[in-house]
């Protein structure tokens, strides 16, 4: 096995290990303390293999493949399993593990309250969610991606109902479960479709451009699931019921990006399938003008991120539509940065206050000056001002959909850069600045376990960009930062829009359109077209099919058994167990055998 092999073995296999070890061992588990130390020693580890990996290698160097035989049939290997490293995987190890570990540092101040029990149980599942995610980043076929994939909905199904009792986290838990299993399938039915259409689930697979779309459309099913595209999108702001470090590491950085990933990943596949990019692109413009509405309207700070993520991931899907890899794959990396920042941020808000509503914060800036500088440097970076590390990701994907699809991508995606910095300066004004709340006037800093965090993740949010090229030469891509007529028109959108926010809500007024868009969200119209399908559809059609396995699958079985039985008994009699009649039997079937054979 080579070093770059080895070392992403060791970053798959420490968290793993740790998982372990907290499953095997409850009693360390229930002390609390210890888990939290396994956990992130691992992740330490993780990260350290990812950095040494990533340093290691050189741009342009041929991917490292390290295999052993998984499924087999006769002397043939269907699939494999092993790890596959290149600049891409290298790149997404180092954000995965960096966010992980940060995540994990700064959840050791803020879930403290928590019983010793609950305390090991969350680290439990961070470890088992970061060998999750590696374990689908080094995939080095579509098959072992899966596998990661559905570990990954597995740990966030459990990290979201982390607080069971608690009716509302555990639909919240079951909602994500649910919605992005539905989306899951496609992604298990283009499998089949890959294999019988090319015998093969690796990333360079080329069927006919008939089946790649068909592949790809399926595959993309299961990126609307994940990546929280609309209309499969509900289940993502719901998911914040979760604690909100869980909210930072799986809804905001790394899960929801395991699509983008998946697409970034297998290119080549898309590539052959230009309607599936038509499809992308729609989506993606659409997901993030309408998130980044209702966005707008969230009185629940962790609803606003949670909205602003379901848009940025539109613009991430869009970029991938329009054929960029490499700007997608960018603004993945800078969004996993700036809003982990944001979301931690907002963690250590919602610890001082003990709320998530805007209205019962204000004046924060003064009692935790820190949190208010990582947060704006956060801010900031998500509107696309100039020089922070969104202006350039997201500014090239605005670039790269110049002209596309008679240029509507582009121009619903300008209006989201204004929409996105207008709700984020909304969301620093009422929060930091003006009078403080009653909850906000006994706030205060938080110990370094939680600023220290911010610290780490506040300088690649300010400063990712300026290595884009670095990144794209690294990743085997070309990228030059462009200064034409669209970032100019992005860059002049972002900072009206927080120039708007402040002057709007800095004076305690509302914009006009606020109340029918309030209306929209608390009417739930997506939610409820999912529920009346739930209802009407799906339930109805699973009475049809429980109907059909009850009578005629289980009937037909029983039929067979019940015919078997009564044949058996017609046929006992002859059984007499006396030697002269098995004898006349044979006598009789050799007379009636010469017969036969006389006769014919």
């Amino acid at each position: 096995m080579t070093t770059p092999a080895l070392l992403a073995v060791i970053a798959v296999c420490a968290p793993a290990a740790a998982a372990l070890l907290l499953v095997l061992a409850p009693a360390l588990r229930r002390q609390g303390a210890p888990a939290a130390v396994a956990c992130i020693a691992a992740s330490l580890a993780s990260l350290g293999a990812a950095l040494a990996l990533a340093l290691g290698r050189s741009p342009g160097e041929p991917a490292v493949r390290h295999v052993v035989p998984w499924l087999q049939a006769g002397s043939r290997t269907i699939a494999e399993v092993g790890v596959h490293v290149d600049g891409i995987s290298a790149a997404m190890l180092v954000v995965v593990t960096l966010v992980a570990l940060c995540v994990q540092v700064f959840s050791v101040a803020y879930m403290r309250g928590e019983a010793r029990r609950g305390f090991g149980r969350y680290f439990a599942y961070h470890a088992l969610f970061l060998f999750s995610m590696n374990l689908l980043v080094v995939a080095p076929n579509l098959l072992q991606l899966f596998v990661g994939w559905e570990l990954v909905g597995l740990a966030s199904y459990l990290l979201i109902g982390f607080y069971f009792a608690k009716p509302s986290a555990a639909r919240a838990a079951v909602k994500a479960f649910w919605m992005t299993k539905l989306a899951d399938m496609g992604i298990l039915v283009g499998l089949v479709v890959l294999f019988v259409s090319t015998g093969s689930f690796e990333w360079t697979a080329t069927p006919e451009p008939a089946v790649a779309t068909a592949v790809t459309l399926l595959l993309f099913l299961g990126v609307m699931g994940k990546s929280a595209q609309f209309p499969l999108h509900v289940w993502l702001p719901d998911a914040m019921e979760g604690p909100t470090p869980v909210s930072a590491l799986l809804h905001a950085a790394t899960m929801v990006a395991a699509g983008v990933f998946l697409v970034v990943r297998a290119h080549p596949l898309f590539e052959l399938a230009p309607t599936t990019g038509d499809v992308m692109l729609w989506v993606g413009a659409v997901t993030a003008a309408f998130a980044a509405g209702l966005a707008l309207v969230q009185t629940d700070i962790k609803k606003v991120l949670a909205y602003s993520t379901c848009s940025q991931l539109g613009y991430m899907v869009a970029a991938l539509g329009a054929g960029s890899a490499f700007a997608g794959f960018f603004h993945l990396g800078t969004h996993a940065c700036f809003k982990a920042l944001l979301f931690l941020a907002a963690g250590s808000v919602i610890h001082a206050v003990h709320s998530n509503e805007l209205a019962e914060m204000g004046g924060l800036r003064r009692r935790m000056p820190l949190t208010a500088v990582a947060f704006g440097i956060g801010v900031l970076s998500l509107a696309g001002v100039p020089g922070l590390a969104g202006f350039f990701s997201k500014d090239l994907i605005l670039t790269e959909l110049e002209g596309r699809a008679g240029w509507v991508p582009w121009a619903l995606l300008l209006l989201t850069a204004f929409a996105t910095a207008f709700y984020m300066g909304r969301v620093f004004v009422l929060a930091f600045l003006g009078a403080p709340s009653a909850r906000a006037g006994h706030a205060h800093e938080a110990g370094l376990a939680m600023t220290g965090p911010l610290i780490v993740l506040a300088v690649p949010s300010a400063v990712a960009g300026f290595f884009g090229g670095g990144l794209a030469a690294y990743v085997g891509a070309s990228y030059e930062p462009h200064f034409g007529l669209t970032p100019l028109l992005a860059s002049t959108l972002a900072l009206a829009g927080i120039v708007a926010a402040v002057l709007v809500y800095g004076r305690g007024r509302e914009v006009a359109f606020a109340d029918a868009l309030r209306r929209l969200d608390r009417a739930g119209a997506v939610d409820r077209a999912w529920k009346l399908l739930y209802s009407s559809a799906l339930l109805w059609l699973s009475g049809v099919l429980g109907w059909f396995d009850r009578y005629v699958i289980d009937g037909l079985m029983n039929a067979t058994g019940f015919a078997t039985l009564e044949a058996g008994s017609a046929v006992r009699v002859v059984q007499t167990g006396r030697v002269r009649d098995y004898a006349l039997a044979v006598v009789a079937g050799a007379i009636l055998l010469s017969l036969w054979g006389v006769l014919s």
